[in-house]
């Protein structure tokens, strides 16, 4: 079974993160948090990148807010696929974290998601890991299966009971 590093520069980001264990989680796959700072552990940090194939990870997310190095800085020490999960801050809402990951040289890319957007990041996981394994190949196909019937059955709703109506029972109560 394929193995997936979930890394994050603070515990802070966990809650976030945990949302791509979730979907990892449900389709089956192996994987593993580390909170491990690219400016506070350098050293550290290099050694986990330097060792996740020989660990047995495919793909690692990783997760950073404001000055968001780390999936950089993984992505330096590891040929492996590294998907980045800008953190929202609050300084300037996430996009500095965004632009610190998107913005990688060439030669050293780093596939990046929306801020906080780590539940795809664990889908854009299981579809690197779907090239070679069936199992998760069949479960994402089923996963986009039923995504699409929910749509139609909201779409169905509203038609049947109108725009009012369909926006009252979603409101919390």
């Amino acid at each position: 079974m394929a193995k997936v590093g979930i890394i994050m520069g603070s515990d802070s980001d966990l809650g976030i993160m945990k949302e791509a264990g979730d979907i990892l989680q449900q389709f089956g796959a192996e994987y593993d948090y580390t909170v491990c700072s690219a400016h506070r552990l350098p050293a550290e940090t290099a050694e986990y990148a330097a060792t996740a194939m020989e660990k047995g990870y495919e793909v690692i997310i990783a997760g950073a807010g404001g000055a968001a190095h780390l999936p950089g800085v993984i992505a330096a020490y590891t040929v492996l696929p590294v998907i980045g999960v800008p953190i929202k801050t609050s300084t300037l809402s996430g996009v500095d974290s965004l632009y610190s990951i998107v913005q990688m040289p060439k030669g050293i890319p780093v596939a990046t998601v929306a801020i906080n957007g780590s539940a795809n990041a664990g889908l854009l996981a299981l579809q690197i890991i779907a090239l070679h394994d069936n199992d998760i190949r069949v479960k994402l196909l089923e996963y986009r299966k039923k995504m699409a019937a929910d749509v139609k059955k909201k779409d169905l709703s509203l038609k049947e009971i109108g725009a009012d109506a369909y926006l009252k029972q979603q409101s919390p109560k």
